[in-house]
């Protein structure tokens, strides 16, 4: 039956798992849900995720969803494929796990907004609400500074190699680094560093790449 990720080219927690996949060198079958004529809402994607959302993902007869999870079960079941993804000692384990829910609990949130009113909103002819701009680029500038403090100590949120904590951030890099945001990013230097790094990792590119095939 094979590796089956199911979503959409739109969608950030699908790169997120598209480039777990690839860092992983698995060979999967990318099933493109259209979100534009309301798939993720319909049969048969909803007896995948019956919440309506991208990304699902299919291993054989395991069918999850949730992006991280998802990332998280790749990281595990693949451990001898490619990189690494997560750190085997306890401790190192634990201060990965820190890391990676700061990235779904204080970067992600601020950072969605941002890319919600400075890409997207463009793409629907929507206007961009400038307040909220300014509100959660100060948001996400409080989490950069703590971001600018770690990664002085460490190349990587989890140490000295890469993993999902870092992994994670990838979907919201690829859209800020492309916007006036990119400046918050850049007046830090170990923050800035680090963004160059995971934007030009391998399988990144190759995972941005596959998805801009179904544009």
């Amino acid at each position: 039956m094979g590796i089956k990720i199911h979503g959409s080219p739109f969608s950030g927690a699908t790169l997120r798992v598209v480039a777990a996949a690839t860092e992983k060198e698995l060979d999967f079958e990318f099933v493109h849900v259209d979100m534009s004529v309301g798939a993720h809402k319909q049969p048969p994607f909803v007896s995948l995720n019956p919440f309506g959302q991208v990304p699902a993902f299919e291993d054989g007869d395991l069918q999850i969803f949730e992006s991280r999870a998802i990332t998280s079960y790749i990281a595990y079941a693949y451990k001898s494929n490619g990189s690494a993804l997560v750190r085997e000692d306890i401790k190192e384990k634990a201060i990965q796990a820190v890391w990676m829910e700061v990235e779904a609990h204080q970067f992600d949130p601020p950072a969605i907004k941002l890319m919600w009113e400075l890409v997207f909103k463009g793409m629907f002819g929507m206007e961009t609400d400038t307040a909220i701009v300014e509100e959660n680029k100060a948001k996400l500038a409080k989490v950069l500074d703590i971001y600018e403090a770690r990664l002085s100590e460490s190349n990587y949120f989890g140490g000295e190699t890469f993993t999902l904590a870092d992994l994670h951030h990838l979907p919201q890099l690829h859209i800020l680094m492309d916007t006036d945001v990119k400046t918050i990013f850049n007046e830090r230097p170990n923050v800035s560093a680090w963004c160059t790094d995971i934007l030009a990792r391998p399988a990144s590119i190759k995972a941005i790449a596959l998805l801009k095939e179904f544009m």
